[in-house]
């Protein structure tokens, strides 16, 4: 199975939307050959701009491009690029400016780099802006295409990418559907609904818990922003049974997003997993999943749990 990081997907993808598109620009913030948008500048370098550890004054500089009818691709560490808010806030999203923000290494899974380049916070600041579409996607074929459709959309997007290495979780035919979640495997127990860095690990969970009797759904969230409540509900109508898993805070990340949507439309149990209210710490990405209980067997297992709760609680067993 292959495996590539989303950022180095995005950096090649890059390349082919600026070849199709001149108006496409790049604007980064002293990370290029962490982020790939190196592989933009080597190929079109009068229309990439090093800003330097300027992220204020580089997002700035992107709604400006934007507003004269460039597209501009404004990147940095998720981290970084999240913690100039405001700026986002009003020179992107009060401007309905068409920025496409990319925040790479996010999560845990960056590994080493340690807590204070992790950015786990990211997801829920970006859900807020009015008008901002929010994606993070969980393979290679699925961000090239998300790169594609950001560069097309008319409108602010954040793009939320990878570190480490992600297998294809998708087969070579996929067509990339924004704002459309993506039903991996079926299962009529419960729904395990992950997004990124997690979905892999999530399809490897639905075996462990095949083995414990347990026939669970798995879905691939996409698209954080705008949310497909469709099929949100319709997999709470037929399984009764939500579980959500994120490299990222459970507050104002996916868990907390998809239980927003069935707390108003079709209230069932939702159990949110992920970095449960804490920071990162340094490690290697894969003892740092399984330090956080987010690779196959922590999910299996809290997700199990979760739902043996739910039957005890239907049957009325305190």
């Amino acid at each position: 199975m292959a495996a590539k990081a989303t950022r180095q997907a995005f950096g090649e993808a890059l390349v082919d939307v600026g070849a199709k598109n001149p108006n496409v620009v790049v604007l980064d913030a002293d990370l290029s050959k962490s982020t790939m948008t190196c592989l933009f500048a080597d190929k079109y370098p009068e229309r990439f701009f090093e800003f330097g550890i300027a992220e204020a004054n580089m997002i700035g500089a992107g709604a400006g491009l934007a507003l004269a009818g460039k597209i501009p691709f404004v990147c940095s560490f998720a981290c970084f690029i999240t913690g100039r808010f405001d700026t986002i806030r009003m020179s992107v999203g009060y401007s309905q400016a068409n920025v496409k923000i990319i925040g790479t290494h996010a999560g845990v899974g960056i590994g080493e780099d340690g807590h204070s380049q992790m950015g786990l916070e990211d997801i829920a600041l970006m859900r807020t802006i009015p008008g901002m579409t929010v994606l993070q996607p969980a393979d290679e074929i699925e961000t090239k295409q998300a790169v594609a459709f950001a560069a097309e959309h008319e409108g602010p997007v954040y793009i939320r990418l990878t570190r480490q290495k992600l297998p294809d979780v998708n087969g070579p035919d996929y067509v990339y559907q924004p704002g459309r979640g993506v039903e991996l495997a079926s299962g009529m127990d419960m729904t395990i609904f992950a997004t990124g860095g997690t979905v892999h690990p999530a399809l490897q969970a639905k075996d462990i818990l095949a083995a414990k009797q347990i026939d669970a759904r798995v879905v691939n969230v996409h698209t954080l922003k705008p949310l497909d409540e469709e099929l949100i509900l319709r997999c709470a109508r037929e399984t009764g049974c939500l579980f959500t898993v994120e490299d990222h805070t459970v507050i104002g990340g996916l868990g907390s997003a998809v239980a927003e949507v069935v707390a108003e439309h079709h209230p069932v149990p939702v159990k949110r997993w992920g970095i449960l209210d804490t920071f990162g710490q340094s490690g290697g990405e894969k003892e740092l999943y399984r330090h956080y209980q987010i690779d196959a067997e922590g999910i299996a297992a809290a997700a199990a749990a979760f739902y043996q709760k739910n039957i005890q609680n239907k049957a009325g067993i305190a």
